[in-house]
């Protein structure tokens, strides 16, 4: 009996020594799994934030390609007037980000608000009046007066310069949403009649 009792008692003690190695080993690879989902979650958000390029009008403004529109029915458009940012959305999803100038203010505000794409667009215009063009518009309000249009150009069809710069910086257009020429182009091509477009502060 004593025997007995001896071995139960070397097997508890097997069985615990085996129970403590197997909670320690457990917490390790718990701790390493929390520590391998915060390196994901890291890794995601830089990924993230480096999809965008570099301020350029001359170029798009992610390093990804523009999404494929057919692939989200419901998309629709969001300017933020004070982040001079436009964004492609589907739902509350982000697909796409482009830099943007907005209207500088006063009678050159651009209106806030709910809109819809409107069925007028082209490759170019000039306005003599603002002593200013654009290539590559799109109406959504008042059918041609407020657009979404490449940086300004001169009479001669020559990009401003001066103007382009501050795109995605400053505010300075006359109503309308300022674009690099390849966001631009994007939207002429792709942006259906309909889609609604969104006109916020923030």
């Amino acid at each position: 009996m004593i025997e007995i009792t001896g071995v139960v008692f070397v097997a508890m003690i097997l069985i615990v020594t085996f129970g403590m190695h197997q909670t320690e080993h457990a917490a390790t690879t718990s701790s390493s799994s929390s520590s391998y989902s915060s390196s994901s979650e890291k890794a995601s958000t830089t990924k993230t934030s480096s999809v965008m390029n570099k301020v350029n009008w001359q170029k798009s403004s992610e390093k990804v390609a523009y999404p494929d529109l057919t692939k989200y029915p419901n998309a629709w458009i969001h300017v933020s007037l004070a982040k001079n940012r436009t964004y492609i959305m589907n739902g509350n999803d982000v697909l796409y980000t482009m830099y943007c100038s907005t209207g500088s203010g006063g009678d050159n505000a651009t209106p806030t608000g709910t809109y819809y794409i409107q069925a007028e667009r082209g490759t170019s215009f000039y306005s003599a009046k603002s002593g200013e063009g654009a290539n590559y518009w799109v109406s959504w309000k008042d059918h041609g007066t407020y657009l979404f249009h490449t940086v300004p150009v001169d009479a001669n069809g020559n990009y401003v310069l001066s103007e382009a710069k501050e795109l995605g910086k400053e505010s300075n257009s006359h109503g309308c949403v300022r674009l690099s020429v390849p966001d631009a182009k994007w939207i002429y091509d792709n942006v259906p009649e309909g889609m609604k477009v969104s006109i916020t502060e923030n």
